[in-house]
């Protein structure tokens, strides 16, 4: 029994955690997703409200959401680009903040929910061509039998 322990720990030591279930993924990416949603919300309240402090604050944050890992859905150079586009957005957002720039943290807003925008686009797609086929439908376009 103290065999079976040790052998765990050692495996969980060296491996790190659990990898975690296809539903927790989900479930963890929602929950990132959520919290960008409100701390973009939150630069949008500052800007209707010349907020500097609320919206430097919320700039940040969602620079840090983006640095998670659950944020990396995808590890493709397209990705990598409208996360890169993101932070830097969301950067300029901060320092015309902090600048006490309104019209510029409202163009960085734009410009930022513009990258959100071509990124979900871009992972619904892929998402798309990834989905399994049913093998009677593919097989029913290809005039086979299908086999199961």
């Amino acid at each position: 029994m103290k065999k079976i322990i040790l052998a765990s720990l050692f495996a969980i030591l060296v491996i790190g955690r659990p990898c975690p279930s296809p539903a927790q993924q989900r479930a963890d990416l929602d929950k990132l997703m959520y919290g960008k949603l409100a701390s973009s919300k939150a630069v949008f309240e500052g800007i209707a409200l010349a907020d500097f402090n609320k919206i430097s604050g919320s700039a940040e944050k969602l620079i840090q959401i983006s640095k998670m890992a659950e944020w990396a859905v995808f590890k493709t150079p397209q990705y990598e680009l409208y996360t890169n586009e993101f932070r830097r957005a969301a950067g300029v957002i901060g320092q015309k903040a902090r600048n006490k720039n309104l019209d510029g943290v409202a163009l960085a807003y734009f410009d930022m929910t513009m990258s959100c925008i071509r990124c979900h686009q871009y992972v619904r797609e892929v998402r798309e061509a990834r989905l399994p086929h049913e093998p009677a439908a593919v097989a029913k376009l290809a005039r086979i039998p299908a086999t199961r």
